[in-house]
C-alpha cells in the first residue's frame, strides 16, 4: 500500500507538469505542533520535519503552539493562508474535540487532509503486582467492585478517558459509573498515579507506559491500535479481542493544511509522504516512539470523518451530548 501511494503520487506529479511543481516550495515550511515540547505529538512532528526535509529540499521548522486541548494550534493553521507554508501536525484531538465540544473547537473538516502519518497505540495496563493477568480478569474485578475500581485519565472526554469508557461499554457496563475516573494532567502524572497505587488501572498512550512495562513495574493487558505493538508481540489488540467500540480507538498523527490548498502543493506533499513512508529513518524513529507508521494505508479524509463520527457517537451514547 505504501509503495502504491508513492507510485500514484509520482504519476500525478508527472501529469501536473514539472514547472508547476517546481514553484513549491521555494522557502521554509512551518509545521505547527498543537501541543507542548517533548510529548508524543512534538516527537512525531520533529521526526516528520527531519525526514521530509531532504525530499522537500527546503527546511521544515517546527513551531509548538499548545493550548485549548490542541485547538490553539489547529485554529492557527486553519486560518492561515492556504499556500502550503503553514501545516499542522494533527492528532486525534482534531477529530475528538469538535465531536465532543462543537461550540469551542475547530470543525473536523476545516482542513486540507494531506495524509496519515502514524498510529500511536494506547495500552491498558495495571501494576505488576496486581492480581489481573488478562482483560477478563480486570473486567470481572470491575464488575465485582460496583464502582469501587479507579482509573486515571486526563479527562472524561479525553482520548485516555474514552479508551476505558469504551471498554466498559463493550462489556455491558455503565461507562460513567462502573469504574471511577480520577483526573490527572499529563501522561507522566497518569503513569505515576498507577505506579503509586493511587488508581487500579490506566488505558493511555504507550509512550508514557512502555518504560514502566519494560522495567517490569507494570503489566500490559491490551493494546488500542490497528495492529500489535512490535515491542509487545504477545499483547492482543482490542480488535483481536472482539471489542467493537474500544477496537476503533487509537491515538494517531496526520498532516493537515488550511482548506483550499492548491493542487500543486497537495501533489508535492503526496510525493514527499510517499518517499517518507519507506524511509528507514522515519520508520526507525516511529519504532522508537512505539508508533506504527500508517503513511499510505488510509484515505485521511475518510478516516478523519470516521473518527469524528466515532467520538461524536460515543459522546452521545455516554451522555455528554444530547441525542
Amino acid at each position: 500500500m505504501k509503495k502504491l501511494l508513492g507510485s500514484i503520487a509520482v504519476a500525478v506529479f508527472a501529469a501536473t507538469g514539472p514547472m508547476m511543481a517546481q514553484s513549491y516550495p521555494d522557502q521554509a515550511v512551518t509545521l505547527v505542533v498543537p501541543y507542548g515540547p517533548g510529548g508524543a505529538s512534538d516527537l512525531a512532528g520533529r521526526a516528520l520535519a527531519e525526514t521530509a526535509q531532504p525530499f522537500l529540499e527546503q527546511p521544515v521548522t517546527v513551531m509548538n503552539k499548545p493550548g485549548a486541548g490542541g485547538m490553539n494550534g489547529a485554529r492557527f493553521v486553519s486560518e492561515a493562508d492556504p499556500d502550503g507554508y503553514t501545516l499542522l501536525l494533527a492528532r486525534v484531538g482534531m477529530a475528538l474535540s469538535p465531536a465532543v465540544t462543537p461550540d469551542n473547537a475547530v470543525p473536523w473538516d476545516a482542513y486540507t487532509f494531506l495524509g496519515a502519518l502514524e498510529a500511536t497505540p494506547m495500552i491498558l495496563a495495571v501494576r505488576a503486582d496486581a492480581p489481573y493477568d488478562t482483560v477478563d480478569d480486570l473486567i470481572t474485578a470491575i464488575k465485582d467492585s460496583k464502582g469501587g475500581m479507579t482509573y486515571a485519565a486526563s479527562g472524561a472526554t479525553a482520548i485516555d478517558g474514552f479508551t476505558t469508557q469504551a471498554l466498559l461499554a463493550d462489556n455491558g457496563l455503565d461507562p460513567l459509573t462502573a469504574a471511577t475516573l480520577v483526573p490527572y494532567k499529563g501522561g507522566g502524572a497518569l503513569a505515576t498515579a498507577l505506579l503509586g497505587g493511587h488508581v487500579d488501572f490506566v488505558a493511555m498512550a504507550a509512550a508514557s507506559l512502555m518504560p514502566h512495562i519494560e522495567s517490569g513495574d507494570m503489566r500490559a493487558l491490551m493494546v488500542f491500535a490497528p495492529s500489535r505493538v512490535e515491542s509487545l508481540p504477545d499483547v492482543a489488540t482490542a480488535q483481536e479481542l472482539g471489542y467493537e467500540k474500544a477496537g476503533q480507538i487509537t491515538g494517531w498523527s496526520a498532516l493537515y493544511a488550511p482548506k483550499d490548498l492548491p493542487e500543486e502543493v497537495v501533489t508535492k506533499w503526496h510525493e514527499v509522504l510517499g518517499q517518507v513512508a519507506t524511509d528507514e529513518k522515519w520508520l526507525d524513529l516511529a519504532a522508537r516512539r512505539g508508533s506504527i507508521s500508517t503513511i499510505g494505508t488510509v484515505d485521511m479524509t475518510e478516516y478523519a470523518k470516521s473518527q469524528y463520527e466515532l467520538f461524536n457517537g460515543l459522546a452521545k451514547d455516554f451522555g455528554y451530548l444530547p441525542e
